[in-house]
């Protein structure tokens, strides 16, 4: 009876997660802009697009050098989920999946730079 349960269950998930794999998901960013800054704004404060894509980049550069076998570097840039599971049990696809996140990090390709 347990052995047709765990059959079961197998079988529910393999159906079910390609069913979740299988929509693209697309990715929004939300740009506040501001027209007016008023006399007490100091314009120091301001962060400029692309200051705040170099900081997200270096960051991302820095999570990978350190913990890139955990795939810290696609949990901070928000890649899919599955994605990033596959990722840590594959040890990053024995490096070479690594090699390519490191190289679209470095170049500022990757999604979600």
């Amino acid at each position: 009876m347990n052995l047709r349960i765990t059959f079961l269950f197998a079988l529910l998930l393999m159906v079910s997660i390609p069913a979740f794999a299988g929509f693209p998901v697309e990715r929004r960013v939300a740009v506040e802009t501001t027209t007016e800054l008023s006399a007490d704004d100091n314009a120091d404060e301001l962060v400029s697009p692309a200051a705040y894509a170099l900081d997200s980049q270096m960051t991302a550069l820095l999570l990978w050098v350190f913990l890139w076998p955990f795939a810290a570097h696609r949990w901070y840039l928000k890649s899919p989920i599955g994605w990033n599971i596959l990722f840590i049990l594959t040890f990053g696809g024995l490096g070479i999946w690594a090699i390519v996140d490191l190289i679209d990090i470095i170049t500022g390709n990757y999604p979600g730079l």
